[in-house]
């Protein structure tokens, strides 16, 4: 085995190791790069190793791209998307949906069910904020479900795997950072919203055909609520007017990005505005709605911000130590294929979401594995898409599913832990079957991106 592969493992091997000593993220990532860095200035300079390796050449460079990444006209809209999400929670949109729909599908065998995944995707084509989205649909929907004799499992599942449809549906933060780290035209962040607006809705409607295709198969899973009123004009006349405003903020976010009037980056600056808006119209807007708004805003841009700059400084230093190579050689050198290259990565994604958090997958892993798909000949933006939904997936899965401790702060005391990893388990599969549908059609993802620009 050649020293370049070597020292890949070794310090892939070395992050892990430090991961698990409890320090922050961005503090291992940073790091790992300077132990990392030192061995293979020593390993050079003392020991004659054969390697194009130096500091200058390596977390010299760090300054360099730190720069680059606080100068980012693209990640401006991070900080602008994630107020848009805190300042909607804040504004009272989703009680009033539910409230609404309620009574719009109550009446439905695993209506309450159907009426959480539709808020949840309405809440996640204006918001990319998983921790926000699952706690309030938590919040909302688990004592209603509780109180109408609904399965533990098939409630906290629902709740709890609707809420990560945010990172997908775009406005997406995972897919302005995907855009930011692949730094290539032909998957800008607007090709990538584009590509991710269909798969999102289609996995949106896979979970509504769960919530009422189950229920027929097992009726006693979410028994029909008594004494529900029938449906009148007046009802859904109530309905149209709660998500009207949602819909407002949709289109003048999406809409504006879709028809070309404005950036991704003008767009959230649209839709930070039009949450504010809608906290005012609500009444719900004071100087401590808005203080506590910034802070959230301000703590969560921190926490991104800070594991992009440890990220930069790992992916220097692995460069420098021959990572692209090594990895470019490995997934060119399995005797898959093309398309068993790209199953590989998905696979090897999937598995690191058990363990990794989607940001250090995407800023380390992505810019490692996205040229070499390029190299094969594969659509940027459908892989990219496909990356994403795997990603998905990492929010569900044990031990270190953030969605699974959101939603149990949250939960009634007689859901337990095992009843949340039983409910979302459906979910789980729902969700690899939508990225096998992507995989084999992949107009699916760049049917959208291909024609808005013709």
């Amino acid at each position: 085995m050649e020293l370049e592969t070597l020292f890949v493992i070794g310090m892939f091997l070395t992050f892990m190791v430090l991961l698990m000593t409890g320090f922050p993220v961005a503090w291992v990532l940073g790091g790992t790069a300077v132990i990392w860095t030192v061995v293979g200035v020593v390993a050079v300079e003392n020991f004659g190793a054969n390697l194009w390796f130096d500091y200058s050449s390596s977390l010299g460079l760090v300054p360099e791209r730190v720069w680059n990444v606080v100068n980012s006209e693209t990640l401006v809209a991070l900080p602008m998307f994630i107020f848009m999400g805190i300042m909607l929670d804040q504004s009272g949109v989703a009680e009033r949906l539910m409230n609404s729909m309620v009574k719009l599908f109550g009446a439905v065998r695993g209506g309450y069910a159907v009426t959480v995944i539709i808020i949840g995707v309405l809440l996640a084509a204006t918001t990319g904020i998983i921790g926000a989205s699952v706690v309030l649909l938590g919040m909302l929907s688990l004592p209603v479900m509780m109180e109408n004799k609904y399965d533990k499992g098939f409630a906290v599942g629902t709740a709890c795997a609707t809420g990560t449809l945010g990172i997908l549906i775009p406005p997406s933060i995972m897919l302005v950072l995907m855009a930011d780290r692949l730094a290539v035209p032909e998957a800008s962040v607007g090709d990538l919203f584009m590509g991710a607006f269909l798969p999102g809705l289609m996995l949106g409607a896979m979970y509504v055909a769960y919530a009422i295709i189950r229920p027929m198969l097992q009726p006693h899973i979410a028994p029909v609520p008594e004494g529900t009123e029938k449906v009148s004009w007046g009802i859904v006349w109530e309905v149209a007017k709660a998500v009207l405003p949602t819909a407002a903020l949709i289109l003048g976010v999406l809409g504006s990005i879709f028809a070309g009037i404005a950036t991704p980056t003008e767009a959230s600056g649209v839709g930070a505005l039009g949450a504010l808006l809608l906290a005012l119209m609500s009444g719900r807007l004071n100087l401590k709605v808005l203080s506590s708004s910034l802070q959230q805003t301000t703590r969560t841009s921190a926490f991104i911000f800070a594991i992009f700059l440890g990220a930069t400084a790992f992916s220097v230093v692995l460069r420098g130590l021959g990572g692209d190579e090594v990895i470019k050689d490995a997934l060119l050198g399995l005797p898959f294929g093309p398309y068993g290259v790209v199953l590989t990565i998905l696979f090897s994604v999937f598995l690191l979401g058990f363990f990794l958090d989607w940001v250090e997958i995407t800023l380390i892993i992505l810019p490692l594995v996205a040229p070499v798909v390029q190299h094969l000949g594969f659509d940027l933006v459908w892989f990219t898409i496909l990356f994403a939904m795997c990603l998905q997936t990492s929010f569900l899965t044990p031990p270190v599913g953030f969605a699974l401790f959101y939603i149990k702060g949250v939960a009634p005391p007689e859901i337990t832990v095992i009843d949340i990893y039983k409910g979302v388990i459906p979910f789980i599969i729902i969700q690899v079957v939508a990225l096998a549908i992507v995989f084999l059609v992949p107009e699916i993802a760049t049917w959208l991106p291909s024609v808005a620009y013709d």
